[in-house]
C-alpha cells in the first residue's frame, strides 16, 4: 500500500505534468524570492533586500547582525555568535526562529519545519551573498509560516566567469575565519566550490577550568550547472547543489544571576563545564528549469536536509531562580563552594530529515488590456525529528576547596526523551499580478495547506513493542486567501497595501490542536528619487489564535507551570506598528561619498482575549517582543580605494513573559534591559584585487541583559577587534 507521502508524490507529478508555466528570464532567479531593491519596490507589500555590498560593510558572520538593520524584524540574542539565531517577525515569536519560514536559496533549510519547528540549525552566515526579508500578501507564495514573514538567505553565486576569492581573517579570543571559493562559467556549464572556516576560543571565562567556551565550524558547498544554448527554442537548466557542515561549540543553556552579570557579564559557571553542541548538516537541491516560450516556464526542485546533533547540557534554572531570590546555599552551588546533585546533564541526541518536492508554473498573457503574471506552485514535504536523549547523572564535589565532577549513573531515554515527531504536508498556492494600468497593479493570492503530524513516544529504549508507545496526531487544512496593490502615484511615490490570511501550524504533540491563524494588515508609501530612498509602512495583525512553541530554551508559563515542549495557545491578540526607513548618499568634495541608512521598527501588542486555560488574561503583552527597534549605518568612501563605516542599533528592554506588566507583578527577573551597539569597519584596496580591513565591534564595550533564556541572565558580545585580508582572483 502507498504510504501518503508517495500518493502526494504522484499527484504532484501529475500536476508538473499538466501545469502551464510562465517565464521571467530565470536563468536561476529562482534561487531568490525577491530579488533587487528595485523588484522589492515593485511588490505589493513590506520587502528588503540586504545586499552582498551591505553586507561587506561591516563584514559580519552573525546573522542577528545581518538582519537588525531591516525594519519589523526582532532579534534575540543567545550565545554573542548568532549560532543560534531567534529572530521573530511583525510580532511573531522570535524563539528559535520557529515562527517564520528561514529558507537558503529559496528551499526551506529548518530542520523539521512543520514538526519540530525550532530551528537549531541555521545556515553559515559568514558564507552568505545577501539576505531577503519578505512581509505582507507575498508571504502566500512561500510557508508554512505566513503570519510575520520569510527570511531567505543567498549564498555565494556562481561566477559568471572564471575568478576565486580568499578572505583571511583575525580577532581577539584568538578567533580565525577562512572563507574561500573559485568556479567557472562556459556557455553550457558551470561549477562553485566554497569552504568556510571559522573558531574562537570564546569571550567567556569558564571558573575554575581552563576549557574554553567557544567553537569550531566548518562549511563545504559545491554547485553545478548544465543548461543548453541560450539560442535553444526550448532552454534547459539544471542546477545541482551539496552543502556539508560541522560545529562543536562549547555552549550551554545555563546563564547568570542578576548579581554576576552587573560583576562579570562574560562569567561562566563551573556546572556547565561539559556542556557542548556537536552537529553535522548535509544539505542536497536539484532544481530544473524549462522554458518553453517567451511566457512559459516550469521549474521543479528536489530538496532534502539531514541534521544530526548532540547537545550536552544540564538545566539548572532552579538554581538561578533561587539564588535570584536570595538562596545562599543555591548561589554558593552555582560558584562552585558547596557540593550539588545528582543533578542531569542530557544527552541532547535528535536526529532530523527534511525532504520534498515544490513545482513552479509561470505563465505570462494580456487579458482585456492588461498584463497577467500568474503562478501556480505546489510543494509536498515530509519532515521528522528523531529524539534518543539518554540523561547522565553527575554530582559536584569539593575537593581541596575545588569544585569537580564524579559520575553517577546514565537513565535510559523514555518518554519524551524517547521519541519520534512526524509531518507531512501537501501545500498549493497561485499567485496573479494583475497590471490594470501603468500606475496600478493588483496581486491577488490563494494558498493551500493541508498537514498532518504525529508524535511517537516510547517506554523502552528497545522500540519494540506498541504496548509500550504513546501516541498523538493532529491535522490541520487551511485556505488562506490574500490581496495587495502597488499604485505609482508619481515618478517617485509609490502607495502599497494588502490584506492577508496569516498562519503558523502548530509541532506535532498535540491532538486537535489549532494553528495559529491571523489576519493581516498593512498601508504604506515608498519614495525614490535616485539618491534618497525612503519606506513608511504601518501594519496590524489580529490573531484569533495566538500560538507559542514551548522549548527548554524558549519556556512557556502556563499558571504556575513551565513548559517546555509542545505548543500553548495564548488566546486572542492585536499586534501593531510602524517601520520607517530612509536612505541617502550624500555627495562630497574630492569625489567622496557618504551614504547613509536608519531605519526603526515601533510595535505595540496586547492580548485582547483570555486563552480557554486562563494563563494568559486580556490585556497581557506578548513574550520577546521590543516595543521599539532602531539601527543606522553612516559610511565615508573614496570609491573602491578605502571606506569607513559606523552601525548603531538600539533594542528596548522587552519582556521575557506575558504576565510582567500585569498590575502588582515584580518584574525584577521578567525584563532584558535595553541595549546600545556601535560598530565600527573599514578597508583599503592595496590594489584592484586586494584589500585589507579592520572591524571593532561593540566599540563601546557595553553589555546588557539582553536574554533571560536559557536559564538565566546572558550577554551580548563585547567589544571584540578583527583585521583581515581578501583577494579577488
Amino acid at each position: 500500500m502507498a504510504t501518503p507521502f508517495s500518493r502526494n508524490l504522484l499527484a504532484l507529478a501529475v500536476i508538473s505534468a499538466s501545469l502551464p508555466a510562465m517565464a521571467q528570464e530565470q536563468s536561476l532567479s529562482e534561487l531568490v524570492i525577491i530579488g533587487d531593491d528595485a523588484s522589492a519596490s515593485a511588490l505589493p507589500g513590506s520587502a528588503h533586500v540586504v545586499s552582498s555590498d551591505d553586507l561587506e560593510t561591516m563584514k559580519y558572520t552573525d546573522i542577528h547582525k545581518g538582519v537588525r538593520e531591516v525594519p519589523g524584524v526582532y532579534l534575540k540574542e543567545e550565545d554573542g555568535y548568532g549560532l543560534r539565531p531567534n529572530i521573530g517577525i511583525r510580532g511573531s515569536g522570535s524563539g528559535r526562529s520557529s515562527k517564520i519560514t528561514l529558507m537558503e536559496d529559496s528551499v526551506m533549510i529548518a530542520p523539521a519545519p512543520y514538526s519540530a519547528p525550532a530551528a537549531y540549525y541555521s545556515p553559515t552566515f559568514g558564507r552568505m551573498n545577501g539576505i531577503e526579508v519578505l512581509k505582507g500578501p507575498d508571504l502566500l507564495r512561500y510557508g508554512p509560516y505566513t503570519v510575520g514573514g520569510a527570511i531567505n538567505l543567498r549564498s555565494t553565486p556562481i561566477p559568471s566567469s572564471e575568478a576565486g576569492h580568499v578572505t583571511a581573517e583575525v580577532s581577539e579570543n584568538a578567533g580565525k575565519r577562512i572563507h574561500s571559493w573559485y568556479g567557472n562559467s562556459t556557455d553550457n556549464a558551470a561549477f562553485l566550490i566554497e569552504t568556510f572556516q571559522e573558531e574562537t576560543n570564546g569571550f567567556k571565562d569558564l571558573q575554575q577550568s581552563s576549557r574554553d567556551t567557544g567553537f569550531e565550524k566548518q562549511d563545504y558547498v559545491a554547485k553545478a550547472r548544465f543548461n543548453s544554448d541560450a539560442s535553444a527554442d526550448v532552454y534547459h537548466q539544471l542546477d545541482l547543489k551539496f552543502q556539508y557542515s560541522e560545529e562543536l561549540s562549547n555552549e550551554t543553556y545555563l546563564g547568570l544571576t542578576d548579581e554576576d552579570f552587573r560583576r562579570d557579564p562574560n562569567k561562566r559557571y563551573f556546572l556547565s563545564r561539559l556542556d557542548n553542541m556537536d552537529n553535522r548538516h548535509k544539505g542536497y537541491s536539484a532544481r530544473h528549469m524549462v522554458e518553453l516560450t517567451e511566457d512559459l516556464s516550469l521549474t521543479t526542485t528536489l530538496y532534502r536536509n539531514e541534521f544530526k546533533r548532540n547537545w550536552f547540557k544540564g538545566n539548572f534554572n532552579s538554581l538561578i531562580e533561587a539564588a535570584n531570590n536570595g538562596d545562599q546555599t543555591a548561589y554558593n552551588q552555582l560558584q562552585g563552594t558547596e557540593p550539588v546533585g545528582p543533578f542531569t546533564l542530557t544527552n541532547g541526541a535528535r536526529e532530523y530529515l527534511s525532504q520534498g518536492i515544490e513545482v513552479k508554473a509561470d505563465y505570462g498573457l494580456t487579458l482585456a488590456g492588461m498584463r497577467h503574471d500568474i503562478t501556480v506552485g505546489a510543494r509536498v514535504h515530509e519532515d521528522e525529528a528523531d529524539r534518543f536523549q539518554p540523561k547522565d547523572r553527575y554530582e559536584q564535589v569539593i575537593n581541596n576547596g575545588r569544585p569537580a565532577f564524579e559520575f553517577v549513573e546514565q537513565i535510559a531515554p523514555t518518554g519524551g526523551d524517547n521519541r519520534i515527531d512526524e509531518a507531512e504536508a501537501l501545500n498549493l498556492f497561485v499567485a496573479d499580478r494583475i497590471a490594470i494600468n501603468p500606475d496600478l497593479t493588483v496581486t491577488a493570492l490563494l494558498r493551500y495547506e493541508d498537514i498532518e503530524t504525529s508524535q511517537t513516544r516510547w517506554s523502552t529504549t528497545q522500540r519494540t513493542s506498541a504496548s509500550e508507545t504513546e501516541t498523538a496526531s493532529n491535522d490541520t487544512s487551511e485556505l488562506l486567501p490574500g490581496l495587495g496593490a502597488t499604485y505609482r502615484l508619481n515618478s517617485t511615490v509609490t502607495l502599497i497595501g494588502g490584506v492577508h490570511r496569516g498562519m503558523a501550524p502548530a509541532g506535532s504533540g498535540g491532538t486537535n490542536v489549532e494553528p495559529e491563524l491571523s489576519t493581516n494588515f498593512e498601508a504604506g508609501a515608498r519614495y525614490n528619487d535616485g539618491a534618497l530612498r525612503a519606506e513608511a509602512i504601518a501594519f496590524y495583525s489580529d490573531y484569533e489564535n495566538t500560538v507559542r512553541n514551548c522549548s527548554i530554551a524558549n519556556p512557556c508559563s502556563v499558571g504556575n507551570q513551565t513548559i517546555d515542549s509542545g505548543t500553548v495557545s495564548e488566546g486572542e491578540s492585536e499586534i501593531q506598528g510602524l517601520e520607517l526607513l530612509a536612505a541617502y548618499e550624500f555627495t562630497l568634495a574630492n569625489g567622496l561619498a557618504a551614504p547613509v541608512q536608519a531605519t526603526w521598527t515601533y510595535t505595540d501588542a496586547e492580548v485582547t482575549r483570555d486563552s480557554d486555560d486562563g494563563s494568559v488574561l486580556k490585556g497581557d503583552n506578548l513574550a520577546d517582543l521590543p516595543q521599539n527597534v532602531a539601527a543606522v549605518r553612516a559610511g565615508l568612501r573614496d570609491g573602491d580605494l578605502w571606506d569607513a563605516y559606523v552601525n548603531v542599533s538600539y533594542v528596548d528592554d522587552t519582556c521575557t513573559d506575558n504576565t510582567c506588566d500585569r498590575s502588582g507583578t515584580d518584574n525584577t527577573f521578567r525584563k532584558t534591559d535595553d541595549y546600545t551597539v556601535v560598530d565600527l569597519s573599514g578597508s583599503y584596496a592595496l590594489n584592484p584585487s586586494t584589500r585589507v580591513y579592520a572591524k571593532v565591534d561593540n566599540v563601546l564595550d557595553d553589555q546588557e541583559i539582553v536574554s533571560r533564556s536559557p536559564h538565566g541572565a546572558r550577554p551580548n558580545l563585547p567589544r571584540t577587534a578583527y583585521v583581515g585580508i581578501s583577494v579577488d582572483f
